[in-house]
């Protein structure tokens, strides 16, 4: 049984419709427990500002550090025939689907062995540090920023790189002169979000660095202390903080995308 055109088209754009709703809503109710007044208040107080920078430079850090790791590595599954090359690429999805506290356990573990002892011994401390919440972020996001860099060397035609080995350049000098530029709008893309989704982290952080105020409270950390402490508006304000930044980032990646269209 199939509909007609018009039904076809009317359901899918209602339960389009209905979505939106649904988040908007989400919205208003949260935006009805905090008022402008309090919400400028508690935006401009002293744990959430430096829960704010905190968060900032973190994930910048974090995302610094997974971008040197994937480029090179999302181009050798891109490019690159090796042994192994499949379970590689399967597992390098499982941070991705994990659960980010479960990763999180994993790196505690870790830290609590001899080898990880020996680490923090000669390196510095990760354990309820804020190294540790660089390092929760870095090996959530790591993955997917390999995934969505392997999607855009995937989607650049190999004949480039080919034409520009016969007039002599190397396989180094071919992808800095043109992969690099030909994947620039999806390295910056990939970027943005990895830095969102490490700026939004929080089972594997909470797990590894702890949730202490001024110390290693990023901005969902101090959404879980707020309603820890039954701090319902502190909550929410943190909360539209957050959606201020997934709102910037989604707008970058479409003003990216546009460019790229276009």
């Amino acid at each position: 049984m199939y509909f007609s055109d018009r039904a076809f088209k009317t359901g899918a754009v209602g339960l389009l419709i209905s979505l939106f709703l649904y988040f908007i809503i989400l919205l208003v109710c949260g935006a009805a427990t905090v008022g402008l007044q309090r919400f400028t208040a508690i935006l401009f107080s002293e744990k959430i500002l430096f829960a704010i920078k905190l968060s900032i430079f973190t994930a910048t850090v974090s995302t610094i550090l997974s971008m040197l790791v994937a480029v090179p590595a999302s181009f050798a599954l891109s490019r690159f025939q090796f042994r192994g090359k499949g379970i590689i690429d399967m597992l390098l999805d499982v941070p991705i689907i994990l659960s980010p506290i479960a990763i999180g356990a994993m790196l505690l573990i870790f830290f609590n062995t001899n080898a990880g002892k020996t680490v923090e011994k000669f390196t510095i401390p990760f354990v309820f540090e804020v190294p540790g919440i660089i390092l929760a972020q870095f090996t959530v996001v790591c993955a997917l920023a390999v995934r969505l860099l392997k999607s855009t060397f995937d989607s650049i035609d190999t004949r480039y790189e080919k034409v520009s080995r016969t007039l002599g350049l190397s396989s180094s000098a071919s992808f800095f002169k043109v992969v690099v530029p030909l994947a620039k709008n999806g390295l910056i893309a990939s970027a943005i979000l990895t830095w969102a989704r490490a700026i939004g982290e929080f089972g594997a952080t909470v797990t590894l660095a702890g949730a202490m105020p001024m110390k290693t409270e990023t901005l969902p950390v101090a959404i879980y202390l707020s309603f820890a402490n039954a701090d319902i508006e502190r909550a929410m304000a943190v909360v539209f903080i957050l959606v201020a930044m997934a709102l910037s980032v989604l707008l970058l990646i479409r003003k990216l995308t546009a460019e790229k269209i276009s």
